[in-house]
Parts: C-alpha cells; structure tokens; sequence
C-alpha cells in the first residue's frame, strides 16, 4: 500500500440504514478518487473481534459491511468478506453477529483466514498473512471506532492485524508484547505489504469506556474514510479528542515520520474534525499488558479448534 493521501472524508451518518451508509462511501469514493473496475477482486475486511460480548457493538456492524458490499457488486468487482477473529472462525462470528443474514442475496464470497503466505516485516518479524489479503486488487478495510484495553483506541491501522491468520496473532502477543515499540512496529508495517484499496470506518455507534469486546455504546454518529488509514487515525483522534501521544500506533507513525500522521497536514472535503468534535467519549487510562498470557492463548486456540469441528 502506498501510504501518500492527506484527505480524509467526514459526514454525519446517525443510523445504519443500508441505502444511507452507501450514499456516503460512493460520496467518498468520487471524491477521494477511489476507482473500482468491473472483474477485480475485493476483500472486505471488517472487525470482526468477537461473536460473544456486548450485542455484537465490538463488530462491525453487519448492515455497514452489506452496504459496502452492494456498491462493490454495482461496480461490477467480485467480493470477498473475511477476518480472522481473536476467537473462533470469522464465518462462525458472521453468523452470531447477523452479518451472514445481512449479505444473504447478495453475489458475495464469506472467507475465514485459516491458512497464511509468510511475510517478513521490516521489523525483523515473520508473520503469516491471509492470501486472500495479499491476492486481491483492493482491500476495503472497514473497521470499527473503539477502545481498546491494550492500545487504548483502535482505528483503521490496528484493523489490519486481523489479515494475519489464525492463531498466530495470539502467538505475536506473546512474542511481541514484552518488548518495547515492536508490536506497534509490526502493526505499522504490515500496511506495506498489503494492496492499495480504502478504509472506511464504522463510527456511527462506537465503543468506548473499555474494549475491543465489551465496552459501552457511544453514539457517535458519523463515518469516515481514507485511502490512506493512517491519515484516516489522525483525523478520528482529533473527533475523539484522544491526543495522540495516548495511541501507541498513531506514535510509531508519527516517528516514522508517515504522511497522514499529523493533524496539520491533513485536507477535508466534507465535514473537518471540529465540525463532528465529542468531549465524553472515554478510553482506558491504565492499559493492560500488549503480551497474552499462556492460558489466554491457550483459550484463543481451543476456540479456534472447536470452531471447526462445531457447525453454526
């Protein structure tokens, strides 16, 4: 992915009305230039953490991905929807959040990433990477606005952690977690081996007070799209009021000297930050520790198992 766009697309979405949420992509999309021809392949890749938890708010909501979608099929592209969840299979999740029912009828392919191409990162790490990440054309990241317990608020840039396959990202916890600057690191330059495509997030009823499962709602009534998620961050940091020396990945950006890191830079064809600014949306203030521990990665595994064995 080539990491250049400053321009950050913000409008007000207060419902997730399917024919709404793709008004505002394909105002997005027109703008930011972001071009779809009939025949390539897209990969949706929402956040699809969990199935468990706070009524499905720690996913992305099942009517915003189908909305992304339908207009995906309209431009004649061939869609994929995958993730790799932090617990069982992301097929399994789909079904439990509603987001299967949502794109039934549609000509769209569900992918679980269980299976992974090794890739190493500038970091000096080897990861495993869904192939279907790195085949397609575009990948369409659609994450969810949240806090997070370990990073303190995750975006656009932590959604692409879940290209890596199955258990492996509880594995990197484990590897990374202890030592210092590396898991954000890896987070980061996962973003250069990944295509180019948009990222479109789903702020229109957050999570916030704790996370990524079970956290509060917060109506935060927006969305917010990119080609460049690290610009993307920036901006919804700024609507959040969350300075950015508190996110440990807008920091590692902002050291990397990465185009889209700084508030001072950035353009808004629509709405600006300040236009959509909240005071009350709350994050941990105590974070806890990035590295799993044994039992937690043992659980990660034995779900992933069970998955496959357990239909539904």
């Amino acid at each position: 992915m080539k990491i250049l766009d400053q321009r950050v697309g913000i409008l007000r979405c207060r419902n997730y009305d399917r024919q709404e949420v793709k008004v505002c992509f394909d105002r997005f999309a027109a703008s930011l230039d972001f071009v779809v021809s009939p025949g390539c392949r897209i990969l949706l890749k929402p956040n699809l953490v969990s199935g468990q938890g706070h009524d499905g708010l720690g996913c992305t909501h099942p009517e915003f991905v189908a909305a992304v979608s339908e207009w995906c099929v309209d431009q004649g592209a061939r869609v994929a929807v995958g993730d790799s969840p932090a617990f069982g299979s992301g097929q399994k999740v789909m079904q439990l959040c509603g987001m299967s029912s949502a794109l039934r009828g549609l000509p769209v392919k569900t992918v679980h990433f269980s299976r992974g191409k090794s890739q190493c990162l500038d970091c000096g790490i080897k990861v495993a990477i869904a192939p279907e990440a790195l085949d397609c054309d575009f990948l369409i990241n659609l994450p969810k606005v949240k806090a997070h317990a370990q990073v303190r608020v995750t975006l656009a840039v932590k959604n692409y952690f879940g290209i890596v396959s199955g258990w492996k990202k509880a594995w990197l916890h484990m590897r990374c977690g202890e030592r210092e600057n590396l898991f954000e690191s890896l987070l980061v330059d996962l973003l250069k081996v990944v295509p180019s495509g948009f990222s479109f997030i789903d702020g229109i009823v957050a999570m916030h007070k704790t996370g990524p499962i079970t956290g509060d709602p917060f109506p935060l009534g927006l969305v917010a799209g990119s080609p460049n998620p690290v610009a993307l961050d920036a901006a919804l940091l700024d609507i959040l009021g969350v300075s950015f020396a508190q996110s440990m990945v807008q920091v590692e950006c902002i050291r990397r000297d990465m185009p889209g890191s700084r508030s001072r830079n950035l353009s808004y064809p629509f709405l600006c930050p300040e236009e959509t600014a909240v005071s009350d949306f709350q994050v941990p203030q105590v974070l806890d520790r990035v590295r799993f521990q044994p039992g937690q990665m043992v659980k990660s595994c034995l779900k992933r198992a069970l998955s496959r064995i357990i239909p539904g």
